[in-house]
């Protein structure tokens, strides 16, 4: 990796190997050894196992007692590809369609860049983490010890963004990403013949019901102010072409900003359950997780962030508009403070968590450059 055309030429030939052997969450065994084995290469001491399957790189230089962190997530998700990539996923049923191959490519380049140049006084430590897509991964490394064994003081983490030119960047201060609620609500009563309704106490038209007043909530129970979206994904039931069903299930998410709002939809979700179930004669049992908190970034960090860009970014954005897409990255902003950005996949790139999605090979000498600058800035030499 004698120049920055070796280095993305390098860091494709990483990413497509990554796409094309993916692995969903707690599953990243290969994925893991191959980036272990790429940072001792690279001069990093590695620890593997945290938190299940992530990896800790750490690097060290000059005298500073500082240390910071960046973050890149390695799951894929359950999801056919339809690509027609070279690269494409050789594993049925599971792709990277969300990018997180490319993640890992870009801190493994952002290694090589800072293994190689320097440019930095302290201590970096590089997370590669697992599981994101299922919110559990960040939490899972939290609780083996990660900030105890493996201390940092701020920590950083990109995602690529479909839509957003390459070579673009965008980030806010305060909230960026939202909390997800996951909900699972049970209706019991008793099925019966088709032909008979009032024989029974069936439960697919109270289910109906609800599915429509559940949507009332963010429209008609909060302040117009809150953003929330609420959102029905799954209706199930036990019932056939000529049988009543006795039992329905639904799911889905809530996304919201707040902790008031979310206790707020909760609230208003279970009272409307047991309003329909008792209107109809049946039983309403409803389950509530909090799955993601809110993201929030840190005002001078977000700052930092952009300064460290604008020299290696084509545009940079600090004002971007609050997303009701969720990240565990907010798990680390918990404990320390730091700055999630978005860098561009492409005006053209297929959407996120898409069959056609793939991540755009020009966007990662951007975010390479970019995680580098950042520790340039954070850690600096002198």
């Amino acid at each position: 990796m004698n120049d920055r055309s070796d280095l993305h030429r390098t860091m494709t030939g990483w990413r497509r190997d990554l796409h094309r052997h993916p692995e969903f969450g707690f599953e990243e065994h290969r994925t893991a050894a191959f980036v272990a084995r790429t940072l001792r290469d690279l001069g990093f001491d590695v620890a593997e196992g945290i938190g299940g399957t992530g990896v800790v790189g750490t690097l060290a230089r000059g005298g500073s007692n500082r240390a910071i962190a960046l973050r890149a997530d390695m799951d894929a998700l359950r999801i056919d590809e339809a690509t027609g990539a070279d690269w494409a996923s050789a594993t049925p049923g599971t792709m990277h369609a969300c990018g997180h191959d490319g993640h890992t490519a870009m801190l493994l380049g952002a290694a090589g860049l800072l293994a190689q140049e320097g440019g930095f006084d302290g201590t970096l430590r590089l997370v590669f983490q697992p599981a994101e897509e299922w919110g559990c991964g960040a939490q899972a490394m939290l609780d083996d010890g990660l900030l105890s064994r493996f201390p940092f003081d701020e920590i950083y983490g990109l995602h690529n963004l479909p839509g957003l030119p390459v070579g673009h960047v965008e980030t806010r201060a305060g909230a960026i990403m939202s909390a997800e609620d996951i909900f699972e609500i049970t209706l019991n009563g008793q099925g019966g013949h088709a032909a008979q309704p009032h024989r029974a106490r069936e439960v697919m038209l109270p289910a109906a019901g609800l599915v429509q007043a559940l949507h009332s909530i963010v429209s008609r129970r909060l302040d117009p102010a809150d953003v929330a979206v609420l959102s029905v994904t799954e209706l199930t039931t036990d019932g056939a072409r000529n049988v009543l069903p006795g039992r329905a299930v639904i799911r889905g998410d809530v996304r919201s900003f707040r902790s008031e709002v979310s206790a707020r939809i909760e609230e208003q979700m279970r009272r409307i359950a047991a309003g329909v179930a008792a209107q109809h004669g049946i039983e309403a049992d409803v389950s509530y997780r909090r799955e993601f908190v809110p993201l929030l970034n840190d005002a001078d960090l977000t700052a930092a962030v952009a300064e460290a860009a604008r020299p290696v970014s084509a545009a940079v954005d600090v004002e971007a508009a609050p997303m009701t897409a969720s990240e565990d990255f907010a798990r680390f902003l918990a404990h320390v403070p730091g700055c999630f950005a978005f860098i561009g996949n492409g005006e053209a790139s297929a959407p996120l968590h898409s069959p056609a999605y793939d991540f755009n090979d020009d966007a990662l000498i951007h975010g390479a450059r970019l995680l580098a600058a950042i520790v340039a800035r954070r850690l600096p030499e002198g």
